[in-house]
């Protein structure tokens, strides 16, 4: 097909149209790493009753803000959407999706200009998943776009130099045969403020972890399960060693049970957030992180932001000028505004269903902050009615807070709510139930976290 854009959607793609077919508009076309006015060659990838999927062939006239990708992998990795536009282009198509997506879902033309909060473009990650393939041979990387076959990666320029520098050195263990444990499926990277400590995660296969000391009478099964559980732990210290060889600033390497199935479907979230067993730490379980005139311990398994460039700009925005008696913080993960908001609000109430992100949480923040382990849905259909609030901010996970928790959140008494969103879809479907709780928007947001990616950070203050 000869198709020519209109327009990026969310998601990645850009839009065109089929010709018309006598009843209306024609059908809607999807295509990757395209830009506005650009004409293309596609071919059809998937076609449905209500769209169609197609692959980009050729950019016949391309647009004058496409730049050459900076990326030996893109196109091909998953990982990233954008990187065939020029950055100043990127942060305009993102403020332009989330204005169209705010108009469309929550039935709000927003009045207000969109503050944008440019990142450096490269190398700001300070966290970074990876999958580990073993047969037919080893192998580190991404998943590759629309796929879960795996992408060899040997090097990923949004991320940080020690990150790229780790990735290295797994490669290097990993050409090693025998050194890799089998029961590695994937690991992440994890780097402190000023990129000069790593923690590493490792994901193994459930059975490969020993939580619990073995009881003294066990059946031939059990035996030979603990038995195979103890030498994957064996393999994993080793492993650890090797790499600690190549990175002197490995601080830790952390093992977790965790299934592949459960890896390909959470690729945008902490995979552990929400897994209680106790993981096996080898060396140090956590990392120091200095963020907006603070110390946060982040322990495996915790979420905290990853662009390592706007951190202190994003609490910042979410807090600065936010005071008053009482506040409440949802989704607070170690608590990176909740430090802020204590300094600013006479008592603080804070709500984290994860255990690791929970245990990071009452560890870094101050008396005056009272910590609630629970879900904010739970949370809020049990306490809404009860509290007097001055402020509330809530960071949710990419589903939003859903229409039930939103309008619970609605019911509130607080003059003034603050909602930090990774997902514009999500984010419009609850900010409508907001709107017709009474809220107004007051400030619009777009803090640009992940570069060379569809995926960008909205921050809203409400206020009623």
């Amino acid at each position: 097909m000869q198709l020519k854009i209109e327009k990026l959607v969310y998601g990645g793609d850009g839009l065109a149209r089929l010709p018309a077919d006598g009843h209306g508009r024609g059908k809607a076309v999807f295509v990757p790493f395209v830009l506005p006015g650009e004409e293309v060659e596609a071919s059809v990838l998937e076609g449905r009753s209500g769209f169609v999927r197609a692959s980009l062939d050729r950019v016949l006239v391309p647009s004058p803000e496409r730049v050459e990708p900076n990326c030996p992998y893109f196109g091909r990795c998953g990982g990233c959407h954008y990187q065939h536009i020029d950055y100043a282009a990127q942060l305009r198509h993102k403020a332009e999706i989330l204005r169209e997506t705010l108009r469309r879902t929550a039935k709000l033309d927003l009045q207000q200009d969109i503050t944008l909060h440019s990142s450096r473009p490269w190398g700001y990650r300070n966290r970074t998943r990876m999958h580990v393939q073993h047969q037919p041979q080893f192998a580190l990387g991404y998943f590759r776009h629309n796929s879960h076959a795996l992408l060899p990666v040997e090097s990923c320029p949004i991320s940080s130099p020690l990150i790229n520098r780790a990735i290295t050195a797994v490669w290097t263990v990993g050409r090693r045969k025998g050194v890799v444990p089998e029961t590695l499926h994937g690991l992440q990277f994890f780097t402190n403020h000023d990129d000069t400590k790593l923690l590493v995660e490792l994901y193994v296969r459930p059975e490969a972890v020993v939580s619990h000391p073995a009881p003294a009478v066990r059946s031939k099964t059990a035996a030979a399960g603990t038995d195979e559980a103890r030498t994957s732990s064996k393999a994993m210290q080793t492993f650890a060693a090797q790499l600690g060889n190549f990175l002197p600033e490995l601080t830790g390497v952390v093992v977790f049970a965790a299934s592949p199935v459960e890896d390909e479907t959470r690729q945008h979230a902490p995979l552990t957030s929400t897994h209680s067993e106790a993981p096996q730490a080898i060396g140090e379980g956590s990392l120091l992180y200095r963020a907006a005139e603070a110390d946060y311990r982040v322990s495996a398994g915790s979420f905290f932001q990853t662009n390592r460039f706007l951190i202190d700009k994003l609490v910042e925005i979410v807090v600065t000028n936010r005071t008053g008696r009482a506040a409440l913080d949802l989704y607070a993960g170690a608590g990176l505004f909740t430090q802020r908001l204590a300094r600013n609000f006479d008592q603080v109430l804070t709500v984290e269903s994860s255990p690791h992100s929970f245990a990071d949480l009452r560890h870094n923040v101050p008396a005056n902050v009272k910590c609630l382990r629970s879900t904010t849905e739970l949370f809020l259909a049990e306490r809404s009615s009860k509290l007097a609030l001055d402020v509330v901010i809530l960071d949710p996970p990419r589903a939003g807070l859903g229409e039930k928790a939103a309008a619970a959140l609605g019911r509130m008494s607080a003059s003034h709510v603050t909602y930090v969103s990774c997902d514009p879809a999500t984010l419009s479907r609850d900010l409508r139930v907001l709107l017709e709780s009474g809220y107004r928007v007051e400030q619009a947001h777009l803090v640009d976290l992940f570069p060379q990616t569809y995926h960008m950070e909205t921050v809203l203050h409400l206020a009623r």
